[in-house]
């Protein structure tokens, strides 16, 4: 329905709404134990990432361009298929298999045009909310509620901080880890003002397990941002654009879920989860990792779908800027990421989607079960169209036989019977029929429960699977270095990269293979160690005792095997004597290492250093 009254919000001044209103922001010597260990391996607190841009299963189709023609024509593309004026999608069109041609105008999203499939959405996100609670999820802040125009900014300030930390956590972070951290932060650092007077390894620390630590790095960066420029002071911007230009770290998902959630803007969200979502919902079978065409229509649609999902508010509140604002885009945005997250998965449950009916995957996995199981076990009584014009085929959607089909024959079936075999080959034989131009007879309404397991295999194949990069195999040598009074030598690294601003024992990468055997890791860490301390070769106030153990520790890119050496050393001065790791990196002595701020991988490093002490003690 669309929208016939509106509430006004309360006008604030310039400097008190300025971020809200669009106005671009400024910025301003013991025994140790010799027996070796090697500790179980584990995923990295830099994280895994699920959604890494990987090569294809084959030949890509290359990416639209960015010229002014092709622009042209995406923005041609686009309003043809989410204008709300547009033309409805054909909502009875089936393709025929196993060619699955199709129009582009295939692709418009039927939610588009059903406003009770796009209610139907929302009521599912509110009933389970309740049900799998997150602290970050809050009422919508409706400024037309309050009249206050000093406690209506402090509330927006609040909320808006709350939700960022709670996005920049949840990047590829299970929801169950971040809860306990994102409770803890809030303790810690209540407003984003507290957050900007904290010290930076304070700020590390508490992200500890996390992983990518830049993360925590730039929010601490942007915190300071947000608090010191004359036009924030302490509230972050509630349009899309000004949040990606003024604050690191946010790019446009963070930026949306910040514009929709917060200030209940019509900003589309759009992660992983619902990227798959979308691309089921409109039948595009492609990739959506790495192919921009791909990713920019499915952005298209987001933007689309969350208009209209706004415009369905009856009582909105309009924005200074005479924007509608509600609660209903922030709700529409985190449904969609609720059903990717726990329903829409890999391997989905069809049967429990509350917006099946607006799917197309969901509708030829129900062709494909009529044709396979035939009209007794369930069938669809919609006519199918016959297949278009060569010049209004779609040109984003991959080769399905090239593709889904493959990866059919890849798939064993467990305990496969010599029946389902025959039921396979058959279903193949029909495949390659041509069927072009016939439709589907009217028959009995569809038994649905069926078909199910076909339309689920049908619908995991979307979208695209691509083919998992080999990760990068790397050897390293952690050096502990302990003094006599009971200090040890810490590096820090360099505040860009890998494990960011992070403190560690000094650590050297054996470039060869060769160098990965024992003999030669003790060799070239006993170099290494008289080169950090700026000690001669031979000098004897170093040395080796032992090389503890190993730890593997897997990041998203990397398979890193640390390989750890424990050294002793007398006669140094620890709170003068120079050393020499880098030039551009500090170091210095410590005698607590467990409050450092070091990655998890490396606490396994400490955990064999400390174990091994107090066995020799």
């Amino acid at each position: 329905m669309r929208r016939s009254t509106r509430s006004t919000a309360p006008r604030l001044s310039r400097q008190d709404l300025a971020p809200v209103q669009g106005k671009s922001p400024t910025q301003p010597q013991s025994r140790a134990a010799s027996k070796k260990r090697v500790v179980a391996s584990e995923s990295s607190d830099e994280f895994v990432n699920d959604e890494v841009q990987e090569k294809p299963a084959s030949k890509k189709r290359k990416a639209a361009g960015t010229g002014g023609r092709s622009r042209d024509k995406n923005s041609q593309l686009s309003q043809q298929l989410f204008s709300r004026d547009g033309e409805p999608a054909p909502s009875e069109f089936t393709p025929e298999f196993p060619g699955r041609q199709h129009s582009l105008t295939y692709h418009r999203p039927i939610l588009l045009d059903d406003a009770k499939s796009r209610a139907s959405l929302l009521d599912w996100f509110d009933s389970v909310s309740a049900s799998r609670a997150m602290p970050w999820r809050k009422p919508w802040i409706d400024p037309s509620s309050n009249s206050d125009a000093a406690a209506l900014r402090e509330q927006l300030e609040r909320r808006a901080y709350e939700v960022w930390i709670s996005e920049i956590m949840l990047q590829q972070t299970r929801v169950a880890t971040v809860i306990d951290y994102w409770n803890k932060w809030m303790a810690k650092w209540p407003t984003i003002h507290d957050l900007a007077a904290a010290e930076a390894d304070d700020v590390l620390a508490a992200w500890r397990g996390l992983g990518y630590y830049s993360r925590a790095t730039r929010i601490h960066e942007a915190s300071k941002i947000v608090c010191e420029a004359e036009d924030m002071q302490g509230l972050l911007p509630a349009e899309v654009e000004n949040l990606q230009a003024h604050i690191p770290g946010v790019g446009r998902y963070t930026a949306g879920a910040i514009s929709a959630i917060c200030f209940g803007r019509p900003s589309p969200m759009v992660d992983g989860n619902v990227l798959r979502v979308l691309s089921r919902q409109l039948g595009l079978f492609g990739d959506v990792k790495t192919d921009k065409a791909v990713i920019d229509l499915l952005w298209g649609a987001a933007t689309a779908l969350v208009e209209a999902v706004a415009q369905d508010a009856e009582e909105p509140t309009t924005g200074d800027d005479g924007q509608a604002l509600s609660d209903r885009p922030g709700r529409w945005g985190q449904g969609l990421m609720e059903l990717g997250a726990t329903i829409c998965t890999p391997k989905p449950n069809c049967s429990t989607c509350p917006i099946s009916s607006s799917c197309r995957a969901y509708s030829e996995g129900m062709k494909l079960a009529t044709d396979t199981n035939g009209p007794s076990k369930c069938k669809t009584s919609k006519p199918q169209a016959i297949i278009p014009d060569i010049e209004d085929a779609c040109t984003l959607c991959q080769p399905f036989e090239e593709f889904a089909l493959a990866d059919d024959v890849e798939q064993k079936a467990p305990e496969a019977t010599k029946a389902q075999l025959s039921k396979q080959t058959s279903l193949q034989s029909f495949f390659f029929t041509s069927t072009k131009g016939k439709k589907a007879a009217a028959t009995s309404p569809p038994d649905e429960a069926a078909c199910i397991p076909t339309i689920i295999n049908h619908a995991k194949k979307f979208p695209i699977k691509v083919v998992k990069k080999a990760v990068r195999e790397e050897q390293t040598l952690v050096c502990a270095i302990r003094h006599e009074d009971g200090h040890y030598l810490i590096h820090r690294r360099p505040e860009k990269g890998l494990l960011a601003g992070l403190w560690e024992f000094p650590s050297n990468i054996l470039p060869e293979p060769s160098e990965a055997q024992a003999k030669s890791r003790k060799q070239i860490a006993i170099r290494y160690a008289h080169d950090v301390l700026g000690l001669a070769a031979g000098d004897k106030r170093l040395k080796h005792v032992s090389e503890l153990g190993s730890v593997p520790w897997l990041f998203s890119h990397l398979k890193l095997t640390m390989h750890v050496q424990l050294f002793s050393v007398k006669d140094i001065d620890t709170e003068n004597a120079p050393v020499v790791i880098g030039a551009n990196s500090g170091s210095r002595w410590s005698k607590n290492i467990e409050g450092e701020s070091m990655g998890t991988g490396m606490r396994k490093c400490w955990a064999l250093v400390n174990e091994a002490m107090d066995i020799s003690e």
